[in-house]
């Protein structure tokens, strides 16, 4: 038995970030056993939308860990921080094109705030990882905050408070960065836990994301459902 868990532990490790399809029946099954996602809290109202971006790896993983939150419109997977205008996902994950995967969140500053969704990222993110995160290493896989004006020092802060009180060793290398264009990813990486979620299911436990995660920051808050409360 521990020999067959092995080998299938050594088959999911390397199922990457990358496209493939599974079929409709597949999905409709994996898609009915799922719970639905938690009613939120408060009405969201698409006029007071702020957005902010972060990196934190596969951007189909942060694009569903934000999706999950109260208060968040949507979140859009694409690439930022590089010099390559319009970049395709073979560009930035195969060349050096200096972006990397990002995901822009949507949210209702009424129902949660900037500060909350950047405490939020601290826990689905290992911040002490300077090469990319958990089985996806390269420079697109790094984390980063990308801040606009106003988010600057709200962000310099934040990691100035995880540097402190995080719960394990080791310098915290996520870099903050001004925020510059943002250029929306193929349709096919948007909302990808939702279209191919046997996949999505594979990949993300044969890269022991959460596993990892687990194990940086125990069982964090962040993932209890409390996070969009507006304060």
């Amino acid at each position: 038995m521990k020999k067959l868990i092995l080998i299938l532990g050594a088959a999911l490790a390397f199922t990457a970030c990358a496209p493939t399809s599974t079929t409709p029946s597949q999905d409709a099954s994996i898609a009915a056993a799922k719970p639905a996602k938690p009613v939120v809290a408060a009405e969201i109202n698409p006029e007071n939308l702020k957005t902010a971006v972060f990196a934190g790896g596969c951007f189909w993983c942060v694009e569903s860990d934000f999706e999950k939150l109260d208060g968040v419109y949507e979140a859009v997977s694409g690439y930022t921080g590089g010099t390559t205008k319009n970049p395709s996902y073979k560009a930035v994950t195969f060349t050096e094109t200096g972006h990397f995967e990002a995901v822009e969140v949507s949210y209702d500053p009424n129902i949660i705030s900037y500060t909350e969704l950047l405490d939020y990222y601290w826990r689905t993110i290992d911040p002490i990882d300077p090469n990319g995160q958990f089985c996806d290493q390269g420079s697109s896989y790094r984390t980063a905050i990308f801040a606009n004006e106003e988010q600057i020092k709200i962000a310099e802060q934040s990691k100035n408070d995880i540097a402190v009180s995080k719960p394990f060793d080791g310098p915290v290398t996520t870099d903050i960065i001004a925020l510059g264009t943002f250029y929306v990813a193929e349709d096919y990486h948007q909302d990808y836990y939702k279209k191919n979620p046997i996949h999505y299911a594979r990949y993300r436990i044969g890269c022991r994301r959460d596993a990892r995660l687990q194990a940086l920051w125990g069982k964090a808050e962040s993932n209890s459902g409390t996070y969009g409360s507006g304060k």
